[in-house]
């Protein structure tokens, strides 16, 4: 979303996946459709569709280690629910932004799951020190004279990993408070208050409630959308016998994570 965004692009946008991408692969994201093509995922590889550089094995590795606090999104049921709860859906129509909010409530559901399950079942730990991931980007910065990691401009790595700082600012985790004060990781705040400035008006900006320049959060639903979210949530979970199986047939198929 925010490559559209950079590059100005036109898009229509769903919180629900689309029943081609949902018999596929579930609700997985993100997923997009260019100019009517197939669905596909994988950030990485919707970037190079877009136009960005193709990220390096080392690069992405390093991505990969900046992702490791989304494991405490669970830690608060009630704060993971509630956090969703306030997302809003881009739809006009009040009756379909109504249903989606409710259908909504199954996609993070999937998720909830997924993460429970991947703590428990990969025996996941904390690094000693959550900013440990991200000395590898504060020493790409301090090698070079230029205002992103990608150059002159934000390139692929630049979204990539802001777009990790945003996942864990919506939902907040020990990573923020560690990206806040590490004293290692002065280039790196400087380098997020940059790309916020490029991204000042974009509505799904949530680091600007944890780091300079400080501004609001995305739009929070309206009541009637929260009503909607919940009461899907309450249908999802009390359709367990129903949406158990279907969870975990997709959470095989799609990362292959398996009871030992």
């Amino acid at each position: 979303m925010m490559a559209l965004h950079e590059q100005q692009l036109s898009y229509s946008r769903t919180t629900v996946p689309p029943l081609e991408v949902f018999r596929q692969w579930g609700p997985m994201m993100p997923a997009i459709s260019i100019d009517g093509e197939p669905w596909f995922l994988e950030s990485p590889d919707i970037l190079c569709r877009l136009g960005y550089s193709k990220v390096t094995d080392e690069d992405m590795s390093a991505i990969r280690r900046a992702w490791t606090g989304v494991m405490h999104r669970t830690d608060y049921w009630t704060r993971f629910w509630g956090e969703f709860s306030l997302a809003s859906d881009p739809n006009p129509n009040f009756v379909r932004r109504f249903a989606n909010n409710f259908l909504r409530a199954f996609t993070i559901l999937y998720f909830f799951t997924l993460i429970r399950l991947g703590v428990f079942s990969r025996g996941y730990g904390d690094p000693d020190n959550h900013a440990d991931a991200y000395v590898y980007w504060e020493e790409r910065l301090a090698g070079s004279a230029r205002q992103f990691l990608g150059g002159d401009k934000p390139d692929s790595e630049d979204l990539l990993l802001f777009g990790i700082v945003q996942c864990h600012c919506s939902v907040p985790v020990p990573t923020v408070l560690a990206l806040q004060a590490d004293p290692r990781l002065s280039r790196l705040r400087e380098w997020i208050g940059r790309m916020q400035q490029r991204f000042s008006d974009y509505s799904s900006l949530f680091s600007g409630i944890y780091f300079a320049p400080h501004s609001a959060g995305p739009e929070r639903a309206s009541g009637q959308e929260q009503f909607a979210f919940w009461l899907g949530s309450i249908f999802w979970i009390a359709m367990l016998p129903i949406t158990g199986p279907l969870i975990g047939y997709f959470i095989v198929k799609n990362t292959g994570l398996r009871g030992s």
